[in-house]
Parts: structure tokens; sequence; C-alpha cells
């Protein structure tokens, strides 16, 4: 089924395109993913349609021609944040919709955000795809910069490099598509003046007013916007939760299309709750415990005050939960400065905390350009039988796992040796601590240190 067009009349007079797919919760994006705007000719692309027709499955879709693009009225001059603004307006009006989850994407992101603020009692979920707050942290002195520079001089170059830029320098196909539909989706003159306006763009104020539930969505690889931008955002949305995937395209029905979902599903499937539980514990069952602990955080909180303590928590926070989804680890709860988790999987359970310790220290290679402070973890792992009741487990293997984590520095893993034995072969690298003793337990324990950085 093709999505049915229909018109929307905006404040300032402006007739936008807007269109429909699907039944259910809606789902209104501010742009079409990836930054086109013309229905009708991405309509024409299978990949596209095959992408847009299974997302219609969650939901009812709707979208609709920027100002000046696709089958929206082409004669308008004003491009600025308010009117854009007053787009998504007039289509959720037009449609009567009175709770929707709105979608902001790439240079869009500021208008959907704009919008969540505005009329927060009408935004059940905001979701951030490949998106910013503000022009000038973005573009300024980036490749893109460099890029831009052409759109004066040779408008049909411009195109090229921006399409090779969102769709993947390695996808050739895609991005000679995504050319075309560049071109054939408003005139040079529009797209110019479109763009000049987004160098106006600045939402960073608003951020921590966003009340919605928030999915910031991003591609690691992405060259236009980088993974520190995600994060800014991320951290300055209140309990905003980040979610990086895999690979350089900001089309999400190119590359790892399955990753893309999984974040989708597990965020729209948990209405307002902040974590997901991926599995009940069940009563005697065998278990690998972890234990997560911020390093230096009392310190942390009287040095940087409680608000800006509190940011620095989230971010943290959001870390070790993206950890938890990516390896199917179970949150049992949470004390403030750390974690308590299980998992069904030893194996899992490592390549949890080792991939907890990378994106840490990923993250504390960038925080100085955020003014943010760096984070350091603890961790802890021990196996076992623990005792499970109302969704929280107790018993010696639970205690083990947290005496372990507090032997640890920031930074370090430390595991006992019923994990090291339960993942033998697996390719981890250990390094002997020797038999340590722990408080409430008379037999000292055998403690191993997992190498975790590259050069180990």
């Amino acid at each position: 089924m093709e999505p049915r067009i229909q018109y929307a009349k905006t404040a300032d007079g402006v007739s936008i395109a807007f269109w429909t797919l699907g039944e259910g919760m809606p789902l209104v994006s501010t742009r079409a993913m990836g930054g086109a705007s013309h229905i009708n000719l991405l309509w024409q692309w299978p990949e596209y349609r095959a992408w847009l027709e299974r997302l219609a499955q969650k939901g009812r879709l709707v979208g609709y021609d920027l100002r000046g693009y696709g089958l929206s009225d082409r004669a308008v001059t004003d491009f600025s944040l308010d009117a854009r603004v007053a787009d998504v307006e007039a289509v959720a009006d037009r449609l009567e919709l009175d709770r929707f989850v709105l979608w902001g994407v790439n240079d869009s992101g500021p208008v959907a955000i704009a919008y969540a603020t505005r009329h927060a009692d009408r935004v059940s979920h905001l979701v951030l795809w490949c998106a910013w707050a503000r022009y000038e942290d973005v573009f300024s002195g980036s490749r893109y910069d460099a890029i831009r520079s052409l759109m004066d001089r040779d408008w049909d170059l411009f195109r090229e490099n921006m399409a090779h830029a969102t769709a993947g320098w390695s996808e050739s196909e895609a991005a000679s598509r995504f050319a075309w539909l560049l071109r054939e989706q408003t005139t040079p003159e529009v797209g110019r003046a479109a763009i000049q306006a987004t160098r106006e763009f600045d939402v960073t104020a608003l951020l921590p007013h966003v009340r919605s539930p928030t999915l910031v969505l991003h591609r690691r690889q992405y060259p236009l916007v980088g993974v520190d931008i995600a994060r800014g955002l991320a951290s300055r949305i209140p309990d905003a939760r980040l979610v990086l995937l895999e690979g350089a395209s900001a089309l999400p029905f190119v590359g790892d299309v399955e990753a893309w979902f999984r974040a989708i599903d597990e965020f729209l499937g948990e209405g307002e709750e902040p974590t997901a539980k991926t599995e009940v514990p069940v009563a005697g069952a065998f278990r690998t415990v972890l234990f997560t602990d911020l390093a230096g955080s009392t310190s942390m909180m009287q040095r940087l005050g409680d608000a800006k303590a509190r940011e620095v928590l989230r971010e943290h926070e959001r870390i070790v939960r993206e950890a938890l989804r990516a390896h199917g680890g179970t949150e049992v709860k949470t004390m403030g400065d750390g974690f308590m988790a299980s998992f069904s999987s030893a194996t899992r359970a490592l390549e949890c905390a080792i991939a907890m310790q990378r994106a840490f220290a990923e993250y504390n290679a960038g925080v100085g350009a955020q003014g943010l402070a760096p984070l350091h973890i603890r961790i802890g792992l021990n196996a076992g039988e623990p005792i499970a009741e109302d969704e929280d487990l107790f018993g010696t293997a639970v205690i083990l796992a947290a005496r372990v984590a507090a032997k640890a520095e920031g930074g370090e893993i430390l595991a006992s040796d019923v994990v090291r034995q339960l993942v033998a072969g697996k390719g981890f690298l250990f390094s002997d601590r020797g038999d340590v003793v722990l408080r409430g337990f008379e037999d000292p324990v055998r403690l191993y240190e997992v190498r975790w950085r590259e050069d180990d």
C-alpha cells in the first residue's frame, strides 16, 4: 500500500504535503529518515520502501515533505526554526493527534526538540537519529564545512559529496540514488536558503526541559556528526537513553538494519520505564552476577555540585545500560553510583564488562571538550546459584560478587576463579591476582584481573 498524501496549512499559510501509512500508535517524523524530503521519489527506492513498510507494522507512520521540498509549497522563503516547528504543528493538528512518538532526524533534530518542549503533553516519546542541537557544535571546522564550501560554487558537486557522506562512502549505489533524490527534492535556490537557515539553529538551552522519554540513536562512524555530539545530547536531556550502533551511514535502511530495529523496539516497547528487564530471575538458576561501582563518586559530587554531578551520573547510567542491553544482561537493581546485573552466560557477562570499560575509556577521551568529569568504574563478577525473590537476587554468590568489585580499582575488571573456569578456552585474557581475603568470608578467594585494553 502506498502512503496516502494529504495537505495541512501552517500558521503562516504554507501548504505542507504529509502522508500516513499503517495503523495504531502515531509515529511522526520531522524529516524522511536520512535527510531527503520527497515521499513520491523515496517510495521508489526498494530498500527504503521495505524498511518503511516494516516500520509501519509498529504503528501509524506520519511523515511530511519540508516546506519548499517535495510536494509541499516550493515558493517559500522562511526556513527558520519557528517556521519548521509550525510545519509539525500543522500536521499534528490536521490529524488531531493527541499523543504521538516524534522523530527528529539529522538537521530536524532541533525542530523535534523545540516541538517536544513546547508541546510536552503531546509527545509520548522522542527519538533523535543522527541528530544535533546546535549547528556550530557539529559543523564548524568539520569535514562538513569543507563540503558546504562547495554549495555556492558547484551545487551538483556539493550534492554528490553530501550524498556520499550521508549514505556512507563505501555505499556507492545507495549514495548515487540518494544524490539523485537530493537533486530532485528541491531547487538549488531553496536548498541553499534552507541550509543557510539551519546555521541559526540552537536548542541547547531547551535540552534540560525535554520531559518525554528520549532515545538518542546514532551510528559510531557517521562522519558528519560525531559520537561526542550524540553523547552531549543524551547527557543534557533528563533520563535520555543513548544507543550507539556500528556503521557510517545516516540512512537507517543501509547497514545493520536489525540493530536499528532492536533499539527502536526496546525503547518503544518500554512505555516510560527507563530500563527493560531482559530476563526474569529464576529460582535456583545458575547465574553470573556482575557488580559495577563508580570510583570517586562522593568526591565528584562534592566537587561538581549536585546538578552537574547528576548530569555525569546519567551518562554513567546510559553507558552501563547500553552494554547490558547489547549483551543480554538483566539489570537487577541500581545503587545510585553502581549496578547489579545478572547473566545466564559467563561469556556474555565478561563480554559486557569489557564493553563497559571500553565505552567508558572512549567517553573519557572526549569529556574535556564537553566540560564533564571522567568516569572510572570498578567491575566484579562471580557465578553461582543465587536466591531469586521479588525480581532481586540474594545469597553467597551475590555477596561474593559485590566483594570482588570492591577490590577492583577504577578501570579494572576482577573475576572469581569460578568465572575464569567457566570461560576457559573462550579467548579472554586473565592476570592472576592471587588469594585475597574478602570481608565476611573465612577462606581466601582467588581473583583474576580481566585484561580488556587493546594493548593487553
